[in-house]
């Protein structure tokens, strides 16, 4: 094997044209993690906003990518886990530890999770921090059971999309927020009401709400009336809460800004709806590893986008 390896590398902070490949250093396991053999990379708003901002890796240079779906190459001292060989997924640790758009990668191995045969490698890799902010924001969180009422905004998005799915599953009843093209695909997926949310005063008249899981940031004090006391905003952006938090204090309302937890548990317990039938990660696009500046580019449909590392493997 080979001691170095190409990686998307940005140098400066900016916009897509900053990402370019250069050949880097292969990483070498240390004790308790594996290096993993990229197949796949998923593509994420926080990559983007990385990449401009350096918010969670600081200075450049830095590589890209927390979703990651591959192979075990080889394990750090002490592994007992995985062997190499194994096909497995996870979020790298969120937020300090991206570089997953790469040929190789290291993590540690209680972030991953053993790849189910039901997902290619581009599927599982769009499932790790979109997934788990669902499941975090729904199951953990809000604690949402069966019979209640959720709305999920951008609920064709990445985030959004699978959110649907996972609160369908639990049983509750889904209010989506898309748009006019999207809304039968929000039905799809399980939501029962869909809005439009280029509508007028589009919350008016949903009756109480439980839960409102914002992945948007534009709805959070426009929901806290539609929520009963004793029900959950959650944001995927808390810095646009404002004055919701307090707003909502005062309706007896939990609002809570929520960033992803690398988790192999919430993980695990994505994959027993995945393997139920009950969840599916939607592709937007793929890309080749070289072709990341055009990922972040480009417009995209729902679903995902996801750097395809090794092509002849999905």
């Amino acid at each position: 094997m080979t001691e170095t390896m190409r990686a998307i590398v940005q140098d400066e902070l900016g916009g897509p044209e900053v990402l370019h490949v250069a050949e880097v250093e292969r990483p070498t396991p240390s004790l308790g993690r594996v290096l993993v053999r990229v197949h796949a990379a998923g593509v994420n708003p926080a990559d983007e906003m990385n990449r401009r901002t350096g918010t969670f890796s600081g200075v450049p240079p830095f590589t890209l990518g927390w979703d990651v779906s591959g192979v075990v190459e080889a394990v750090g001292p002490g592994v007992t886990l995985y062997r190499p060989g194994d096909e497995v997924f996870g979020l790298l640790p969120f937020p300090s530890g991206s570089g997953a758009y790469a040929e190789y990668v290291v993590a540690p191995t209680r972030v991953l999770v053993p790849k189910p045969a039901s997902l290619s490698h581009v599927q599982a890799a769009a499932l790790p921090l979109a997934g788990l902010t669902a499941w975090q924001a729904l199951a953990e969180t809000a604690r949402l059971t069966s019979g209640d009422r959720v709305l999920i905004t951008g609920a064709t998005g990445g985030v959004g999309h699978l959110a649907v799915q996972i609160a369908a599953a639990a049983g509750a009843e889904v209010v989506g927020l898309a748009s006019t093209e999207n809304l039968d695909l929000a039905r799809d997926l399980g939501a029962t009401t869909v809005l439009d949310y280029r509508g007028d005063d589009v919350l008016a008249g949903l009756g109480e709400l439980d839960v409102v899981f914002d992945t948007v940031g534009r709805y959070a004090a426009e929901a806290v009336p539609t929520i009963r006391s004793g029900g959950t905003l959650i944001s995927t952006l808390p810095q646009t809460l404002g004055d919701a938090v307090q707003k909502g204090a005062e309706h007896g309302i939990r609002v809570a800004g929520l960033f992803v937890e690398s988790d192999r548990l919430g993980l695990n317990a994505l994959v027993d709806l995945v393997e139920a039938g009950r969840l599916r990660p939607l592709i937007a696009a793929t890309y080749p590893l070289d072709e990341a500046a055009a990922a972040h580019a480009e417009p995209h449909g729902p679903g995902k986008v996801v750097l395809v590392v090794r092509p002849t493997v999905d």
